[in-house]
Parts: C-alpha cells; structure tokens; sequence
C-alpha cells in the first residue's frame, strides 16, 4: 500500500528542525527527497558507510535509499597471471 496523500510524502525529523550544512547527513533511507535540497550535496547512510548524493530536480520525489546501494559490485572477470608477471 502507498502512504495516504493527506499525510504527505515522508520526512525524516532532521529536515524539519533545519540544518544548513552544505553536506547533511541522512540515516533515514526511507525519507522523500524533498525541492529544497536541489543542488545540494547529502551524505546517504548505506548500512557501512556514507555516500555522496548531489541532489538534482530529477531525484526529487525519489527516496534517498534509491542512490545509495548497500551492496558492492564485483568484477567477474579474472586477471591474467601471465600479463601481471614482469617478464626478466
């Protein structure tokens, strides 16, 4: 079910109470990327670390857990023992 339009998209309290730091940081990934944090830079906890996320007029409405993956991508690919050695 979505969130009833009567409350409103949801917002951490950390918004409310107004810190004008250039770079916020925001544990809530649950929260609604709200207009005035556009051209804004936050830092998104991802359960290890923060990640910087610039804030643009397309992300609004998203949710800041969008653009902050928890998982880290792996190379598939394997090196080449041969190529790595030096040749003497």
């Amino acid at each position: 079910m979505t969130r009833s339009l009567w409350k409103g998209p949801f917002l951490s309290s950390s918004f409310l109470k107004g810190s004008k730091k250039n770079h916020s940081k925001i544990w809530a990934r649950k929260s609604v990327i709200p207009s005035f944090l556009i051209g804004q830079t936050v830092l998104v906890h991802n359960g290890n670390v923060f990640k910087k996320i610039l804030i643009t007029r397309e992300k609004v409405g998203f949710k800041f857990g969008e653009f902050a993956f928890t998982r880290a991508s792996m190379n598939k690919i394997k090196k080449n023992k041969t190529l790595t050695k030096k040749k003497k």
